[in-house]
């Protein structure tokens, strides 16, 4: 009997005296690709497949409709403040045509993504106070994929409240002196340990990642992409000079609530917090950086629009923000601290300086806004926006690796400056 092997990559029938050979290192090959990205075959076989999604508009109901390669379970409940439908998945594989239909009369649009490690997650918005009144599956037939289903009937706003009690939560509102008291004290930041090498702790946060991608370029630039680039620029110079510890708040492309941004800063005892981000504005022709502190008096009208834009993330990614942490609680207790918020704003002029030398910036530099990822007690926090996706100039420059390269110089310099001069006052 003979054996005929054929390359997968050219197709072609492979020399007899080669063939074994040449089959195992192809072989080997894909298996050490796979082995490096840390997927198995096995887990990429049993990772759901999202083959497309469909809405259809009927008299007294909307059906949204997903198409798997198999059966999922799911969970799915409304929020309100505004209107939407989340359906939770298993951490799934999407392959749906960014062009296919996301609009309908009762849905104004939806979006898709990795929610956490083994979350998926869709956030359908609504146009009016709705209910999911039924939801099902359907295994496949004539060719079909398998289905779930979900019945979409409008409500009115006094029966609302009742359909969000499929997923109850705490009726407490933030602020509210009950919440406070019940909150336990934050575990104390972890102090230096007089050791001979010590090394300060940087937060980085790459904005947004997985189902809320940030702002969208002309050219389809997306904000969550390019600024986790930048992220792990500025992380690896840091550690290049051997003289601080990173942790990032994501280090792939998944959604992080803000206050759980807050609070791994807050865990790993960091002593700055670098909000990385990129904007969009309807003006085109606004270009240029900026770097931001936190005030609750914005410096300017753009500034307090950008912070609103930025503070919707957990809107984006079907958040529930009548549930609230007690990270979230003690941060407000300790909002106005004032050493914070005047390091802050060294640490800011600082950055602005470095980056004004690598880069387009505004003409004011550092703002101020009420940006919530910014609000982290006891730690010095900056938000740099790396310029305007919607003007063509920064987008094409934020898309450049050696760009990002030269602003995460900029951030580096800015950092060690900042210690240096923390050292001096001491």
């Amino acid at each position: 009997m003979k054996f005929s092997f054929v390359n997968p990559i050219s197709g072609h029938i492979m020399a007899k005296s080669h063939n074994i050979f040449c089959f195992l290192k192809v072989i080997t090959f894909y298996v050490g690709i796979a082995l490096l990205s840390g997927v198995t075959i096995k887990d990429a076989a049993a990772t759901p497949i999202v083959k497309s999604i469909r809405i259809g508009d009927y008299e007294k109901k909307t059906r949204f409709v997903i198409e798997l390669n198999k059966s999922v379970n799911f969970n799915v409940y409304s929020l309100k403040n505004p209107n939407r439908v989340v359906i939770a998945l298993p951490e799934v594989i999407w392959r749906i045509k960014e062009k296919s239909k996301r609009v309908s009369r009762r849905i104004s649009g939806y979006r898709f993504g990795l929610f956490r490690h083994g979350q998926s997650r869709i956030v359908i918005d609504l146009r009016s106070p709705m209910k999911v009144s039924k939801s099902f599956r359907l295994s496949p037939q004539g060719g079909r994929s398998h289905r779930v289903i979900f019945d979409i009937v409008e409500i009115s706003s006094k029966t609302f409240p009742k359909a969000l009690k499929t997923r109850p939560v705490k009726k407490e509102k933030i602020g509210s002196r009950r919440l406070l008291l019940q909150q336990p004290p934050l575990p104390p930041i972890k102090k230096p340990k007089h050791k001979k090498f010590f090394k300060h702790v940087i937060a980085l946060d790459p904005g947004h990642g997985g189902i809320d991608p940030g702002a969208r370029g002309i050219r389809g630039t997306l904000e969550k992409t390019v600024v986790l680039e930048l992220a792990q620029e500025v992380k690896r110079q840091l550690l290049l000079t051997g003289k601080y510890r990173v942790v990032m708040t994501r280090s792939r492309d998944v959604y992080v609530r803000l206050r759980e941004r807050i609070a791994i800063a807050h865990r790993a005892g960091a002593h700055l917090f670098v909000s990385l981000h990129a904007d969009s504005i309807g003006n085109k022709h606004l270009r240029g950086g900026s770097v931001y502190t936190l005030s609750e008096q914005a410096s300017d009208k753009e500034a307090e629009a950008l912070a609103r834009r930025e503070n919707k993330s957990d809107i984006i990614a079907g958040v529930d923000l009548n549930v609230q942490s007690q990270t979230v609680a003690k941060i407000l207790i300790d909002l106005r601290q004032r050493l914070t918020k005047n390091n802050s704003v060294v640490f800011a002029k600082l950055l602005a300086e470095q980056l004004s030398k690598r880069t387009v910036m505004l003409r004011r530099k550092h703002r101020f806004a009420g940006f919530a990822v910014l609000k982290a007690p006891a730690i010095p926090s900056v938000l740099i926006e790396m310029g305007y996706l919607s003007n063509l100039k920064d987008e094409k420059l934020i898309r450049r690796a050696s760009h990002r390269r030269q602003i995460a110089k900029a951030v580096v310099i800015a950092i060690g400056r900042y210690f240096s001069r923390q050292q001096s006052l001491k």
